[in-house]
């Protein structure tokens, strides 16, 4: 059999490539793999290193070109960027007045029929010019001054949802006009991966995006992950322009542009006003930033009758929304203690209006990204309100920097090192971003935390005690330690919201229920950073008794199994806060009590699974989840929740998922429930299933 024909092949390859790029980067419903795109994407290198013949612009393997630019060059638009004309009334009222400007032009009476308008989203991002020849893109140009951009095709080659050719169209020139933006969950992704490399965080995805589009290596502009829209067009040749507005978008978007589906055909000012009240209610549910909405007259013809002043069109408005970005003046910095006793700077700024509501507070994340941002008390900020975002300080106007402004932001000093709402110790561990108070039990900021942890099935298990009752016991007052769980009487709890008198009577015969536990849920429960419930059963283990966990040195605590110098030190501060040795004691005088042992004296009964690592999947027929990862425990084995190479045993069960697909992968023996049973008997390998 002969071999398929080169040319013939990679045609093929590019075709299939381009449509699962389309699936991937634009209608988000890829149809294969990623492996096998790689696989294919490889297959056409291939081909094209050993037939260069074969190498075409519109090329998959074209994206990236990989030459770095001493400069841009300037492009002259055929047909000029315009701007279009911004409504700032950002009530209903701004689209009355624009509707009625182009009822007037168009000469229309009150009895005429409603304008056609086209409405869609007003994208916070660069706008940008790609020009097609015979369907292949060959510039990408931004705005400029609307008559002269830059030529960015190499950076703008490199994104994704930009096709490299179009579908059903050789036009000799079609010049498709579109919004480069960067999505807010990839702008948040790359600036925490600025924090934790340690460098400089970005201020906005519209800034981002703009800087990423205009940089003179595309191989940077690669690493930023940048989307597009289209929603116009400039120069045309050789193709036939549908009638609306609307249906131009439909064209691009068959072509294999990507076109928001925020979009809308509307009658009338009614129309307008509903879609600038409706887009505004999902303004903070969109994955990207708009700062408005455009109103187009949707017919050509109409368009064409109306024209153009003072170079805008009079056929189209860009409605605002309130500014989601203002700049005031820092007047202090707060710390506020998280549930979890995290420390978090909270700027109180002189009131601004920003994103629809008076912002008099701003997060300022950490104490590493308060000194990067070099923000000080008195100087002049720039605040951001996006979406359901906690409102942030972004940056700092340096320009209007006074010259008494306070010196540079230090936690630790300003805190005099204790937290400032219980006064226990703070510690920053090494590597970690965060200042916490180690008060955990104690903190009333870290109350309802704690309890709800203490509570919970894996810990003292007190059925019955949720994150809605909690809250009514410790907003009440009536709750403020874990031992007075254990004075709760029939007539308060019946007294509380939503909490009848049998209810009420299963809570106290839960919490009387969970008095009676175990040393490994007892530590767990207290909640102690970094110790999970494989690290309290370890303890347990090696010490039998809460004395001498609560006693041990940090060499002592090195000595467990697992325990490395971070839980070690976690452990050794939390009980060196007296507040919390007294909780202990508190919970043992009201009658919660475990059987203590003679720690690894105290376990020396068999263990078949000692040393074995394990996965659980899907769903056994008798054994629960936790049941399962506590006789695998018992006998000495440890579960994971992931397969790799050092796992030993996966154990499936029905509906078994992609950990079952890793472990035929890897080769790792498969067993199911009786397989299990055999392991913790002490029977060999257990039966494969």
């Amino acid at each position: 059999m002969s071999s398929p024909d080169p040319a013939a092949r990679a045609a093929d390859l590019r075709r299939q490539l381009h449509h699962h790029a389309h699936r991937y980067y634009v209608l988000d419903a890829p149809e294969i793999p990623d492996a096998e795109y790689d696989r294919q994407f490889q297959e056409l290198q291939a081909l094209e290193a050993a037939h260069p013949e074969l190498l075409t612009p519109d090329s998959p393997t074209q994206r990236v070109l990989g030459k770095v630019l001493d400069g841009f060059v300037a492009v002259r638009h055929s047909v000029p960027m315009l701007s279009i004309r911004t409504e700032t009334d950002t009530e209903a009222t701004g689209a009355l007045a624009f509707d009625a400007r182009v009822r007037r032009e168009l000469e229309l009476a009150e009895t005429d029929p409603p304008v056609e308008y086209a409405a869609e989203l007003k994208f916070d991002g660069l706008a940008i010019n790609l020009r097609y020849e015979r369907g292949v893109l060959v510039q990408a140009a931004t705005r400029g001054d609307g008559e002269t951009g830059e030529d960015v095709t190499q950076n703008i080659r490199t994104i994704g949802q930009i096709p490299l050719r179009l579908d059903g169209t050789d036009a000799a020139v079609l010049e498709v006009r579109g919004e480069v933006y960067m999505r807010r969950d990839d702008f948040e992704a790359l600036n925490e991966a600025q924090r934790q490399k340690g460098e400089k965080t970005y201020v906005n995805p519209r800034n981002t995006a703009a800087g990423a589009v205009r940089q003179l290596d595309p191989a940077v502009t690669m690493s930023r992950p940048l989307s597009f829209f289209a929603y116009g067009l400039g120069d045309v040749q050789g193709w036939q322009v549908p009638a609306t507005h609307a249906a131009l978008l439909d064209a691009l978007q068959a072509m294999g542009m990507p076109v928001c589906a925020d979009r809308a055909v509307l009658q009338g000012a009614d129309g307008l006003v509903g879609f600038h009240r409706a887009m505004g209610a999902k303004r903070d549910a969109l994955p990207f930033d708009i700062d408005g909405v455009v109103y187009k007259v949707n017919s050509r013809a109409l368009q064409q009758r109306l024209g153009f002043v003072s170079r805008e069109p009079r056929w189209a408005v860009a409605h605002k929304y309130p500014a989601q970005e203002q700049m005031t003046v820092l007047r202090d910095i707060d710390i506020q203690v998280g549930r979890t006793g995290k420390l978090t700077p909270v700027a109180k700024l002189e009131p601004v209006f920003v994103g629809g509501t008076t912002v008099s507070n701003a997060t300022l994340h950490n104490e590493d990204e308060t000194r990067r941002k070099d923000v000080r008390i008195g100087d002049t900020v720039i605040v951001r309100r996006a979406g359901d975002v906690i409102p942030e300080v972004v940056g700092v106007v340096l320009e209007r920097r006074p010259a008494d402004v306070g010196e540079p932001f230090d936690l630790y000093k300003r805190l005099d090192g204790k937290c400032p709402v219980c006064g226990s110790a703070i510690a920053r561990e090494e590597g970690e971003v965060d200042w916490r108070c180690s008060g955990g039990l104690y903190c009333p900021a870290q109350r309802k935390q704690a309890i709800l942890h203490f509570a919970q099935r894996r810990a003292l298990d007190v059925e019955g005690l949720g994150d809605k009752l909690v809250e009514q016991l410790v907003d009440a007052g009536i709750v403020r330690t874990l031992p007075e769980l254990y004075t709760l009487g029939l007539a308060k709890l019946s007294a509380l919201e939503r909490m009848g008198e049998k209810s009420a009577a299963n809570l106290l015969a839960g919490l009387e229920k969970s008095k009676s536990t175990t040393l490994a849920r007892f530590l767990y429960g207290l909640g102690i950073r970094h110790v999970g419930e494989t690290t309290a059963k370890d303890l347990a283990k090696h010490f039998g008794g809460i004395d001498r966990v609560m006693d041990a040195s940090v060499e002592q605590l090195l000595e467990v199994h697992d325990v490395g110098p971070v839980v070690a030190q976690s452990i050794r501060t939390f009980f060196e806060q007296l507040h919390n040795r007294e909780v202990v004691e508190q919970l043992r005088a009201v009658g919660v009590h475990w059987a203590e042992g003679e720690g690894t004296q105290a376990d020396a009964g068999p263990k078949p699974l000692a040393g074995k690592t394990l996965v659980l999947t899907g769903t056994m027929p008798s054994l629960g989840r936790d049941e399962a990862k506590d006789l695998i425990e018992a006998a000495g084995g440890k579960v994971s929740g992931s397969v790799s190479k050092k796992t030993h045993f996966v154990v499936a069960g029905e509906e078994a998922g992609s950990k079952l697909d890793k472990a035929r992968e890897l080769g790792v023996t498969v067993i199911d429930e009786a397989g299990l049973r055999a392991l913790l008997a002490g029977g060999g390998d257990g039966a494969a299933a």
